[in-house]
C-alpha cells in the first residue's frame, strides 16, 4: 500500500518562495509517476507538475518558469520547489502518485494549505 504524506505549506508574501515536500511510503516508486496538483476553493483540482518517466517534467503554463518538479529516489521524496509565488496560487497542494502500469492505480496525499498574501 502507498502513502503520501506532503509538507512544507505555509503562509508567504507574494514574490517569495516555498518548497514542498511529498514523502512516498511504499514499494515501486521508481514505478510511479508523480504529481502536484492544487485546488482552490470553489474550483477544480488542477494538475500543477509532472515527473514522469525518463524525469521528463509537465507544468501548467500558470507556474512554468517558477516552478520545478524533482525527485530524491534515495529518499523516495517528490519535491516542489515554488519561487515568484502569486496570490492566484493560494490552494491546497495534494501529491499524486500513479503507477505507470497495469492497474494504473492512483494515490492522493492529504494536501497542504499554500497560503500567498499580497
Amino acid at each position: 500500500q502507498v502513502q503520501l504524506v506532503e509538507s512544507g505549506g505555509g503562509l508567504v508574501q507574494a514574490g517569495g518562495s516555498l518548497r514542498l515536500s511529498c514523502k512516498y511510503s511504499g514499494n515501486f516508486f521508481s514505478l510511479h509517476d508523480m504529481g502536484w496538483y492544487r485546488q482552490a476553493p470553489g474550483k477544480q483540482r488542477e494538475l500543477v507538475a509532472a515527473m514522469l518517466s525518463g524525469d521528463r517534467t509537465n507544468y501548467a503554463d500558470s507556474v512554468k518558469g517558477r516552478f520545478t518538479i524533482s525527485r530524491d529516489m534515495a529518499e523516495t521524496t517528490v519535491y516542489l520547489q515554488m519561487t515568484n509565488l502569486k496570490p492566484e496560487d493560494t490552494a491546497v497542494y495534494y501529491c499524486n502518485a500513479q503507477l505507470r502500469y497495469g492497474t494504473r492505480q492512483e494515490y492522493w496525499g492529504q494536501g497542504t494549505q499554500v497560503t500567498v498574501s499580497s
